[in-house]
């Protein structure tokens, strides 16, 4: 296995423990970096095994079956699910809170990876590759807005435009599908501007909230409170950090989930936040390597699917904690304390590993025609 890959996965986990540690020392919840940490070890279990299993005979014989089931879940967390916070995302199991949405994200890219790889490269089609796609991806969305969790839908909006981005899409489908999102974002904001109380019947209160928040935050300092003191704790880091003023006086809500930059940023300052996105570039580097020696369309469009989970997480974590996105609930890969999140990046890089190792071996059944590339991104 990529030995690389596996250090750059145990610095960051070694990362998120001690952040995690920081988040909650002195709190209730002293002592969840232990339960970080057993969660960590039992993750790398199935993280292993995963990548000695040909990843061509999960994503052929079990792509469909994963995607069901996750649908599956997913309408039984609307109308069973635990509502924590006003919002309906787990399933009590055992006193386990298991979020399948987290785990909807991988099995989506694993039936998209298997569909794409049917065109072997070749340009995708309207009717017969971009409509089944696209339809695979929005069942998941509409289901996770219900609950509502806006965040983990637009994570299934940016992989998917990745995905077909990389499966070869036709520039004019491409333009039309960002021309689509740029006039919906323009049309947000034009609203905001002009008629607010057309879009609040539009949205959901948080949402227009956090648009707000985003657009104008000086207009409610209440609203925009959770961010202002993010970017104050962040600038108070300086270049090595300091004993965690913002935090210690609980001024940075969830700062052991979706806010553990923060911790990162004001513990550790400019230097610890800098280690942290060199380990996420050494990670997105091997993987980009791993999809580059990929002989196979199926591993290609797997891995850069996870890759697309993984960056978009990335960008919009951190970037909604400086002032770049508007806030929303995303955990930041691998460092944010949570179990169904933690699980699923492990499963992922477990498949990605499986990419890696069995690269060399006989393709089973997968085409090559014409002369199309594995990774269009060298264009």
């Amino acid at each position: 296995m990529d030995k690389w890959m596996l250090i750059t996965l145990l610095c960051l986990h070694v990362i998120g423990t001690i952040a995690i540690y920081e988040a909650t020392a002195d709190t209730a919840l002293h002592g969840l970096h232990v339960n970080h940490i057993i969660l960590v070890a039992l993750s790398c279990i199935p993280m292993l095994c995963l990548g000695l299993v040909d990843y061509r005979i999960l994503i052929s014989k079990l792509s469909y079956v994963l995607y069901a089931v996750g649908i599956g879940l997913l309408v039984v967390v609307m109308l069973i699910g635990e509502n924590i916070n006003g919002a309906v995302r787990w399933l009590n199991i055992g006193g386990f809170q298991l979020q399948p949405s987290e785990m909807m994200k991988l099995a989506t890219v694993m039936l998209a990876a298997y569909l794409l790889k049917k065109r072997a490269g070749e340009s995708l089609r309207l009717v017969q590759d971009l409509l089944p796609i696209c339809i695979v991806f929005f069942i998941p969305l509409l289901l996770i807005l219900k609950q509502p969790d806006l965040g983990t839908a637009l994570v299934f909006v940016g992989v998917l435009l990745s995905m077909l981005w990389i499966g070869n899409i036709r520039a004019t489908y491409m333009l039309l599908c960002v021309g689509a999102i740029t006039i919906s974002i323009g049309s947000i904001c034009w609203l905001y501007y002009t008629d607010q109380e057309l879009l609040a019947k539009m949205v959901q209160p948080h949402q227009f909230s956090r648009i707000q928040t985003f657009l104008d935050p000086a207009s409610d300092a209440d609203k925009a409170w959770h961010v202002n003191n993010a970017m104050n704790a962040i600038g108070a880091g300086g270049m090595s950090g300091n004993m965690g003023f913002y935090l210690r006086r609980g001024f940075i809500p969830y700062a052991y989930s979706d806010s553990i930059f923060v911790v990162v940023g004001e513990h550790y300052g400019f230097l610890g936040s800098s280690a942290l996105l060199l380990c996420y570039f050494m990670l997105i580097y091997r993987m980009v390597l791993i999809v580059k020696q990929s002989k196979d369309f199926a591993g290609a469009y797997l891995v850069l699917g996870i890759l697309g989970i993984l960056v978009f997480q990335i960008f919009v974590n951190i970037g909604m904690h400086i002032g770049l996105m508007p806030l929303t609930g995303i955990s930041l890969p691998f460092i944010s304390y949570g179990g169904s999140a933690l699980l699923t990046n492990m499963v992922a890089m477990g498949l990605v590993l499986s990419v890696q190792l069995h690269k060399d071996e006989p393709l089973l059944d997968m085409p090559v025609r014409g002369k199309a590339s594995v990774l269009h991104i060298t264009k």
